[in-house]
């Protein structure tokens, strides 16, 4: 495959990565009950039904959120995005670590996505579940999405314009650090297009 094709892959596995991330996000805060019940609706995406949350401004930061990683993605900028749920004592309880890389082959085997939806469906069935996996939260929880990446990068998408009104602000490290970290590992995505590994991180200490 040329280089320019590689290139298109790479644009593809960032559409395909956010898309994907957008309903990740809004499955975790189902799954972990961060919200009530009510607030989410039934949908169906990648051919699964799946919780979307529909508050308004829940919604908003999701979408904002996968908006500002998108275009680090398109830089080739990010390494690692992580939903980060924390205590009413701002310690950080659990985390969903999101480990995204280039694609290392172009064999053209899955031209159509097909095999790539199938390994994203089977990645958000194992996702809903794991609660069952993770330790019962404490009450009044909040959550944060993180994204690892190069300042350069970082400082140069910021002075996009229509980004401005959405700022990322450096992370507090005491909502990074986990203290003794139990690692479950939830699932792999290896593709021409998007490398992915999902898996929770579990401190001892909720």
């Amino acid at each position: 495959m040329t280089e320019i094709g590689e290139s298109q892959n790479e644009y593809i596995g960032a559409d395909i990565f956010c898309e994907f991330l957008e309903v990740a996000i809004h499955c975790i805060l189902y799954t972990r009950e961060l919200y009530p019940a009510g607030v989410f609706e039934k949908k169906k995406k990648f051919n699964v039904p799946v919780k979307i949350g529909v508050h308004p401004e829940v919604l908003s930061y999701v979408t904002n959120t996968v908006n500002s990683i998108h275009l680090l993605l398109k830089e080739n900028a990010v390494f690692k995005v992580t939903v980060v749920v924390v205590t009413p004592d701002h310690k950080p309880a659990e985390r969903f670590v999101f480990e995204v890389d280039r694609p290392t082959k172009n064999t053209g085997y899955d031209k159509y996505l097909y095999r790539l939806e199938e390994s994203l469906r089977g990645l958000l069935l194992k996702l809903s579940i794991t609660e069952s996996l993770l330790k019962t939260l404490p009450e009044d929880c909040t959550w944060t999405v993180q994204v690892y990446t190069r300042e350069s990068a970082a400082l140069a998408i910021e002075q996009k314009q229509h980004l401005k009104d959405f700022p990322w602000i450096l992370a507090d490290e005491r909502k990074t650090t986990l203290e003794d970290v139990k690692m479950i590992p939830i699932k792999a995505v290896n593709s021409d297009y998007l490398q992915m590994q999902l898996y929770a991180e579990e401190s001892s200490i909720k």
